[in-house]
């Protein structure tokens, strides 16, 4: 079963349940893989590698927005939006943390011999692809710097 049928499956199994905060994300998650699905040039497919950038894409933006939302004095607001966060991130891989991150980009600047930071591109690209779903790109850029400078 793919991760769009996942979706299709839980939904159905949040309606019987009752869990309307479940329900209402898996909804909106199911409404992006469609409006990805018939996209023009999409074919009408969805692979797992692409539901899973959406679904990281959607917690990113979740998390951003209930930052907005305290930023703003609505902890109410921010409350509900981590709340789906929550069960977003129940779809993605297991985040890996910033020594396991750091392994791995280690491995990589060995792998294509980067040495400065002219070479930032190279590893990022690489890394990027790697990790993808596993971390934040912004942690991985972090980290890449640092070990390049």
């Amino acid at each position: 079963m793919n991760l769009f049928e996942q979706i299709g499956e839980d939904i159905k199994a949040a309606m019987k349940a009752r869990d309307k905060v479940r329900l209402d994300t898996l909804r909106n998650i199911k409404k992006v893989f469609l409006e990805a699905k018939t996209a023009p040039g999409a074919n009408d497919t969805l692979t797992d590698a692409d539901a899973l950038k959406i679904i990281s894409k959607l917690a990113k933006q979740g998390k951003e927005t209930a930052a907005t939302y305290t930023q703003a004095g609505r902890q109410d607001l921010a409350d509900a939006e981590l709340a789906q966060v929550q069960v977003i991130e129940g779809y993605l891989p297991k985040q890996l943390s910033q020594e396991e991150i750091e392994a791995e980009v280690k491995k990589i600047i060995a792998e294509v011999g980067a040495s400065s930071m002219k070479d930032m591109d190279k590893v990022m690209g690489t890394a990027s692809k790697q990790l993808a779903g596993k971390a934040d790109g912004r942690l991985i850029s972090d980290i890449v710097k640092k070990l390049l400078a």
